[in-house]
């Protein structure tokens, strides 16, 4: 093996080697602080709450900012469902203590946050 030969085969693996660092170092720093992708910090976006109702299928409470939604969400689409004031969207992060141990079903849930909604 000739000098060139040798010469070419290390910058080829030091220059392997400084990608796959460099390629580590940004994925670290890009995620470490949440820079790209849905789970930005910091934008004044964020889920409080989740419900899955079955597959690819789930109920969001999302607080934008200081408006709370409610979100439906599907693989295919997002549709918001109803708009709560902070309030209201703090009755959906609240478990109340009952009795017999069994926590409220869905329905009777979603139920008494939108009866309290109509008394305002």
């Amino acid at each position: 093996m000739t000098w060139e030969a040798v010469t070419s085969l290390l910058w080829l693996l030091v220059s392997v080697v400084l990608v796959i660092g460099l390629a580590y170092w940004f994925t670290r720093y890009v995620a470490g602080r949440g820079l790209l992708g849905p789970g930005q910090k910091g934008r004044g976006m964020e889920i409080l709450a989740q419900l899955s109702l079955g597959r690819d299928q789930r109920l969001a409470l999302a607080q934008v900012g200081g408006r709370y939604f409610l979100l439906g969400i599907t693989a295919g689409q997002i549709t918001t469902l109803a708009e709560f004031t902070k309030e209201e969207a703090a009755l959906w992060q609240e478990r109340p203590e009952v009795p017999d141990g069994q926590p409220p079903s869905f329905r009777e849930a979603l139920h008494t946050v939108l009866q309290q909604k109509r008394r305002r």
